[in-house]
């Protein structure tokens, strides 16, 4: 067992950067189980503060490495000075770090190497993701969950969700740190018992079919353009841009679906509505729908949305609802305004839409569908359905260039597939393209940095999954209620007040 000193520090840190390995684009899934061990084994003797040290430097290891992209994004493309774009990724690495942090500190409260290990870590490192995942917009990146979709835990995807996975995966940890400790025979049995009937469990949920046909296959083409980000804004790289995806969509005709990326066309739909029209008359002609990101100005509202475009007469768009930090919003602008005045980031005053995620394809067909980051959460990813019967993301993953990112990111969309049962078709401007089954299975994908159009068959879809029906609220109830219950245990245990002299 680590003991509380420098060696336990240098653990904890270690494990953090080697959690990092569990997620794409190494995949290494076991280490999503390892790292939580090796932390684990760092907190069960340390004080309450030592705990919460041990947290925050697991962070700094984990999400110094994850997360590390954002230094490139900033400076690169965001043209803020190195010195700026380095606060803003130190400063958003330590935030972070404070959430395991706060998992230590409050978890080392309660007695009992058990309660610990196999409820409180767990439960509150469930609870501190959620919170993540909404707190300040959320940033539901690197969660706990996402290696299991390669792991014998992916079939618990479509009934918990990720953050429960995660919660499963964490409690496996603790239950291998507790065995390690030699605990009696009774609880050891019963704990393995428990722990292979979850993995029996795991599975044979992955196959069971939580959604069906609802009709022909359908041939998608996605068009990957491959516009550098420093050259996508240039005034001379507009028409080139128009007529390169002329140009590979024009041999896509035959599909029943032709995606573009995320604002593939760098202008207001008004002012490119010719352009657009053109296109429009030819699938309508052909029976072929078209769908591509786009810029859409409200003159009414005076607002600017990034959105979706399904062309047609009329065209259907759709707005998006989860925008992007300092990338597509400026926060507390009376506070931070000088800040955005050094960041160089076009079309960076958006305003959130608000309807449904759910575009109809020529024939009415829904497909439901998500703008860059909207992917990353998975219960607004549910408000598609139950009618979204295939699932599509325009991205522009350009901005964080070749590093973890994309990777990261096209992981992500797997477990959207897995949680709803449904195809996931991906289009982005410089890659990751690819097709995503219902099982979290990359079908095929576009190579990074490459002109292409993807193709592939895709299957629509119908039927609800657990997740979908009810989402996390079970989940998170539930990691409230043990904590409440070990919370009124240790509150029972606490000595009461010294007798008197002379009282009785």
């Amino acid at each position: 067992m680590v003991r509380p000193g420098p060696a336990g520090d240098a653990l904890a840190l270690a494990a953090g950067a080697l959690g990092v390995a569990a997620y794409a684009p190494l995949g290494w899934w076991p280490l999503a189980v390892l790292a939580p061990v090796l932390l684990f084994s760092t907190w069960l003797e340390a004080s309450v503060a030592r705990a919460a040290w041990r947290g925050f430097l697991f962070g700094l290891g984990f999400f110094g490495l994850g997360v590390s992209w954002v230094f490139h994004s900033i400076h690169e493309f965001g043209q803020a000075p190195g010195w700026l774009a380095a606060g803003i990724t130190a400063a958003f690495i330590l935030a972070l770090s404070g959430f395991p942090a706060m998992v230590g500190a409050l978890g080392n409260r309660y007695r009992g190497a058990g309660s610990r290990l196999v409820i409180a870590y767990p439960a509150l490192w469930t609870l501190a993701e959620w919170t993540r995942g909404w707190f300040l917009t959320g940033f539901p990146w690197l969660l706990a969950g996402e290696p299991h979709a390669d792991s014998p835990l992916a079939g618990y995807f479509p009934v918990v969700g990720t953050y429960a996975v995660g919660w499963i995966g964490l409690w496996v940890a603790g239950v291998l740190v507790w065995w390690s400790r030699r605990p009696p025979l009774r609880p050891a049995v019963w704990l393995g018992v428990a722990l292979g009937v979850v993995l029996a469990a795991g599975g044979w949920l992955h196959t069971w079919p939580w959604s069906r046909v609802a009709g022909p296959p359908l041939e998608v083409a996605l068009v990957q353009g491959n516009i550098a980000q420093d050259r996508k804004w240039a005034p001379e790289q507009f028409e080139p841009t128009k007529a390169l995806y002329l140009e590979l969509t024009a041999a896509n005709w035959d599909a029943d679906l032709i995606v573009w990326p995320e604002t593939a066309i760098p202008a207001f739909y008004r002012d490119v509505r010719d352009y657009f029209q053109t296109l429009a008359e030819q699938a309508v002609a052909d029976g072929v729908t078209l769908i591509s990101g786009i810029f859409r100005y409200d003159p009414h509202g005076r607002r600017m949305y990034n959105s979706l475009v399904r062309l047609g007469d009329p065209p259907e768009f759709y707005d998006k609802r989860h925008l992007v930090m300092f990338g597509e919003y400026l926060p507390l602008r009376g506070l931070l305004q000088r800040l955005g005045d050094m960041l160089v980031i076009p079309m960076s005053d958006l305003s959130p839409g608000t309807g449904r995620p759910l575009l109809h394809m020529l024939d009415g067909r829904p497909v439901g569908v998500g703008i860059c980051f909207e992917d990353a959460f998975g219960r607004e990813t549910s408000a598609a359905f139950p009618e979204a019967q295939l699932l599509l993301n325009v991205s522009n993953d350009a901005w964080f260039g070749d590093s973890l990112a994309p990777h990261q990111h096209l992981h992500i969309a797997r477990l959207r597939a897995l949680e709803t049962r449904r195809f996931m078709v991906r289009a982005t401007n410089t890659g990751i393209s690819a097709v995503v089954d219902p099982y979290g299975a990359v079908l095929t994908r576009a190579p990074q940095f490459e002109t292409r159009v993807l193709r592939a068959t895709v299957t629509p879809l119908r039927g609800e999954t657990p997740f979908v029906r009810w989402g996390n609220a079970p989940w998170i109830s539930a990691a409230l209620f043990v904590l409440l219950i070990l919370e009124l245990r240790r509150r029972g245990r606490r000595p009461g007040p010294a007798p008197q002299p002379g009282a009785g």
